[in-house]
């Protein structure tokens, strides 16, 4: 039989951090204000991550490419976790620690945009590549969890920072999927009016 009260739990703390997401709007806005001048220059968005955050990266890059709501051009963006060939390549030649960053040093430029999720703010190859990010000058962003602990050390190589506030990696990750959807709905708008 289920055990109704802790999944009730679930749902309640689920829904509190989502709510908390309201204080991150005003990020968000300027955020995508930020990504979509850079995508109207001619800019990429990279983005990457480990596990559920890979995913998250996949599913951002699905949006751009894709689209969101609305019938409008594709948009720049690549997944880094998504070519098992050169993820290997790096991680069996260097490191996996290695394995954003070197892509990042290949791909990345000063119009191009570098997202990280990692819901702990800690993940060595995460924050490795926002630092080869930003070394590259481009615009790097981070979307992380433990807002209290401002981030963790991912945090020290990124220009903008959305945190969410929990530790729980299934509230983080749900709460990014929130982020990412937000973040796409402004950068839609903005496409579809400009196509």
């Amino acid at each position: 039989m289920t055990d109704q009260p802790a999944l009730v739990e679930h749902l309640e703390e689920h829904l509190a951090v989502i709510e908390s997401v309201r204080g991150l709007v005003p990020a968000v806005e300027a955020l995508g204000e930020e990504v979509s001048d850079r995508l109207q220059r001619g800019g990429v968005v990279y983005s990457f991550g480990n596990g559920g955050s890979a995913a998250d990266a996949q599913h951002l890059a699905g949006e751009l490419i894709g689209r969101y709501c609305r019938e409008r051009r594709p948009l720049a963006a690549v997944a880094l976790s998504t070519d098992p060939t050169v993820s290997t390549c790096i991680g069996n030649d260097y490191s996996f620690d290695d394995v954003f960053a070197r892509q990042v040093t290949a791909l990345a430029g000063p119009d191009d945009v570098v997202v990280g999720f990692t819901t702990s703010g800690r993940s060595p190859n995460v924050v490795a590549g926002l630092a080869a990010g930003r070394k590259a000058g481009a615009l790097t962003v981070l979307l992380t969890g433990h807002a209290d602990s401002g981030g963790g050390p991912a945090a020290e190589h990124a220009d903008r920072v959305l945190a969410v506030a929990s530790d729980r990696t299934a509230r983080v990750q749900e709460a990014h999927v929130l982020l990412l959807h937000l973040l796409s709905e402004h950068i839609d708008r903005w496409a579809a009016a400009s196509s």
